[in-house]
């Protein structure tokens, strides 16, 4: 078989992480005419390429990956357990090598793979192809650790079952609508039977709920709870044999979990026979998209160690922070009370760092797509929780080329860019990914930066 080093093929550009040896081949990436590819010397039944001599060259197609993902166990995502752990929402499918740059030595375990059902839809992307673009990029860094693919804020058993077939391991269920809804509880006397006229030792604190606080959790929680419970059976069925981990998310309400309903939902699940590694809670103040916390510190930090200590004494479990990305001011209260029982989710913060990228490589596109994102941010807001004003963000022609890097630091601007995510792509999806793929370390380095200082509080 002829060794790699010996390969002379003009034009191809290798990707030294990527290179892997087996008993029976080896496999590399490499760039060729502006393109990825998929390097084979040795055996390579199932893969489908282009042949020069002993190598094959592979397109980096769904056929291809599944191929790779058979013969390289490390190419397949899996459960990550109880270690604290970073979800890495990637919405143009070229962030994981960054992702990876940023995570790697930090004792903290990745989620390469990870994309609700709305962002697909806004996107155009499928479960598979979120899947597939993870992989490649877990080849290319050469990462060997365990990774995680999350299916996020699943609604439905139709989305459960997409995201099975892709190889998800990790579920996000999200009862959300069903929060405040009537039914699910069915059986008031157990309800009450159950929670009151008893205190419940939660670590140092003692909650005990009344008539009124036990009503409003049940009309509050019941029919998201008993939602949950539906998608789960259905989720455990689908997988099989085939482990899987569950994170429950009741973040996307406008009021706050308190305590006791957080003890409720909780208490419920557990009663029928749900198995959670991670739980989302709605925290009180605000997490606005790609922004710092918003709200009273000392009242969250007074709230946080509630949650804490309600997910390890009913788990242990870990708590989740859903529209995590920039909550700088917070990452420290969570490192302290969670102690390690932590999962930081995050998405439009790389697009965001993309978009960085791109006012340093190729400012006239950024310039066109700031423009749109003006004319489109009063539009695509409507299914976000956000209070950027479009007024204050200021125009493209109102920018030097070297003051557009530092738009990506302003709160106005960073939350119309974020939301708008879907019309951009929609028109300049094409010429945004064309730029970042041209110039792909000023892309990993705006991402290995920014992630560093996301995962610094929670480092082992």
């Amino acid at each position: 078989m002829t060794a790699l080093k010996d390969l002379d093929i003009p034009g191809l550009d290798l990707y030294p992480r990527s290179v892997t040896e087996t008993e029976g081949a080896t496999y590399f990436l490499a760039r060729r005419g502006g393109h990825k590819v998929l390097g084979v010397i040795g055996e390579a039944d199932g893969l489908t390429g282009e042949r020069q001599g002993e190598l094959l060259l592979c397109p980096l197609t769904a056929e291809n990956a599944a191929a790779l993902r058979r013969r390289l166990p490390w190419l397949r995502p899996q459960p990550l357990g109880l270690v604290p752990s970073v979800g890495c929402g990637d919405r143009l499918g070229l962030a994981t090598p960054g992702h990876i740059r940023a995570v790697r030595g930090s004792g903290i375990a990745p989620i390469f793979c990870q994309q609700s059902m709305r962002e697909n839809a806004r996107t155009g992307r499928t479960p598979q192809q979120v899947m597939d673009d993870a992989l490649w990029g877990v080849l290319q860094e050469g990462w060997r650790e365990p990774w995680g693919a999350d299916a996020d804020h699943l609604k439905t058993t139709e989305d459960i079952d997409r995201c099975a077939a892709a190889g998800y391991t990790f579920f996000t269920i999200d009862p959300g609508d069903h929060v405040g809804k009537p039914g699910g509880i069915e059986d008031w006397d157990g309800l009450r039977a159950r929670y009151l006229g008893r205190e419940f030792p939660i670590e140092e604190f003692r909650l005990a709920f009344t008539e009124e606080t036990l009503r409003r959790a049940a009309a509050k929680y019941g029919a998201a709870i008993a939602h949950t419970v539906r998608m789960y059976r259905h989720l455990v069925a689908a997988m099989g044999e085939r482990p899987f981990e569950l994170e429950v998310s009741v973040d996307e309400t406008e009021t706050p979990t308190t305590p006791l309903e957080h003890l409720f939902i909780a208490g419920e699940l557990k009663r029928q026979g749900v198995r959670w590694v991670s739980l989302a809670p709605r925290y009180l103040g605000r997490f606005e998209k790609g922004v710092d916390y918003i709200g009273d510190l000392e009242a969250f930090e007074a709230d946080l160690a509630q949650h804490a200590a309600i997910a390890r004494t009913l788990g242990p479990y870990k708590l989740s922070i859903h529209s995590g990305s920039d909550k700088f001011s917070v990452y420290p209260l969570f490192a302290r009370y969670t102690k390690g029982l932590v999962h930081l989710k995050t998405a439009g913060t790389s697009y965001l760092e993309a978009l960085r990228a791109v006012a340093r490589v190729e400012p006239a596109l950024f310039r066109r797509i700031l423009g749109l994102a003006r004319r489109r941010y009063e539009t695509d807001r409507a299914t976000y929780h956000v209070s950027a004003q479009v007024e204050r963000v200021p125009p493209p022609d109102a920018l030097t080329d070297a003051d557009l890097p530092d738009l990506l630091d302003r709160f106005d601007a960073r939350e119309v860019l974020h939301v708008t995510f879907g019309s951009v792509l929609d028109r300049y999806g094409g010429q945004l990914r064309a730029a970042l793929e041209a110039h792909e370390e000023a892309h990993y380095t705006a991402l290995e930066t920014h992630f560093r200082r996301h995962l610094a509080p929670f480092r082992s």
